[in-house]
């Protein structure tokens, strides 16, 4: 964060943007943020659970010798 930008600047912001867009838009952007960024995750675990059997066994063999290297 620049040193240029404090508590009272970051305040004056807060102050400007809910004047433009009200209190209730910006819950309904905060709102459309969360389940946007909810479903990224869904969509990140029904991929992981819908790979290939070949690739998930690539990825055990990865891991297996790497935790020989280590050793």
């Amino acid at each position: 964060m620049p040193s240029w930008l404090g508590a009272p600047e970051l305040i004056i912001v807060l102050i400007i943007v809910i004047l433009i867009f009200g209190v209730g838009r910006i819950a309904n952007i905060g709102g459309e943020l969360g389940k946007g960024i909810s479903a990224f995750r869904k969509g990140l675990k029904s991929d992981e659970e819908n790979k290939p059997e070949e690739e998930k066994k690539a990825e055990e063999e990865k891991k297996a010798e790497e935790e020989q290297k280590k050793e």
